[in-house]
């Protein structure tokens, strides 16, 4: 694991569950005048490196949005490319993981993920099923509309069954139907490359997420860059609908 030599933060103000939008492998190679697959591949290193620095800073949960549901209407040669690096980073990290005893969970309509690509990450979530120190789940061939969608046909699949009264559904309820159901919602959600979107992502469970948005795109994204957002993070004030009052009546 790599070493992080970075001020440590207060466990009581560090998030759970960090979840990234990791942009800007396509910008980052053209500035180098490199094919853009060159960027995806540059991106996976800094993959290895976000998730050893999330877990030598004490956080969880991390969960990073891969390969969206928009991302097939890419050229075919990207596309296959990435599907390789995924299948390349899968049996690279799967020691690490076992090693350093971190669960990876995928959400996302996975089966639709080439076979071999598929056998592959399955053969890692098996692998590390049973552990429970820390946790990295990857978002691929995910969108949060599709998986809204997906929710509301096993609620109305149970609803029809008799197995759901749907007078009763309610947030709790909904969120089990979720991909993400064995997985507490993000406390944040960053964004590299400087766009100030949320592409489809986590827009559900992200409704009270705290936001850092960075001008560094991910393949430049280092140990320090993330430390600056659990920094911002730690200094936010997270009221969920109440007032500072009522949060620090002494104050």
């Amino acid at each position: 694991m790599a070493e992080v030599s970075l001020p440590p933060l207060p466990p009581d103000r560090l998030p759970l569950h960090v979840a990234i939008i990791m942009d800007g492998n396509g910008r980052w190679a053209k500035q180098r005048g490199l094919p853009r697959l060159e960027g995806h591949r540059r991106g996976v290193e800094t993959v290895r490196s976000t998730v050893d620095a999330a877990r030598a800073m004490g956080v969880r949960y991390i969960t990073l949005y891969a390969f969206s549901a928009e991302n097939w209407k890419r050229p075919a040669e990207e596309v296959g490319g990435l599907m390789s690096l995924l299948e390349f980073f899968l049996k690279r990290e799967l020691n690490a993981l076992v090693r350093d005893r971190v669960r990876l969970r995928a959400i996302g309509r996975i089966q639709e993920l080439p076979a071999q690509v598929y056998r592959q990450l399955q053969a890692t979530i098996d692998a590390t099923a049973g552990f429970d120190d820390y946790h990295l789940t990857l978002a691929l061939n995910y969108g949060s509309r599709t998986e809204i969608l997906d929710a509301m046909k096993t609620c109305a699949q149970a609803a029809a069954k008799g197995a759901l009264d749907p007078e009763k559904l309610d947030w709790s309820l909904l969120s089990r139907h979720l991909y993400t159901a064995d997985l507490p919602d993000p406390d944040l959600i960053i964004r590299t490359s400087g766009e100030s979107r949320i592409s489809n992502f986590l827009l559900l469970q992200g409704a009270y997420a705290e936001y850092f948005f960075t001008e560094t795109l991910w393949p430049d994204f280092t140990p320090a860059d993330l430390h600056a957002a659990l920094v911002a993070f730690s200094k936010r004030e997270r009221r969920f609908g109440q007032t500072s009052e009522q949060l620090n009546p002494a104050s």
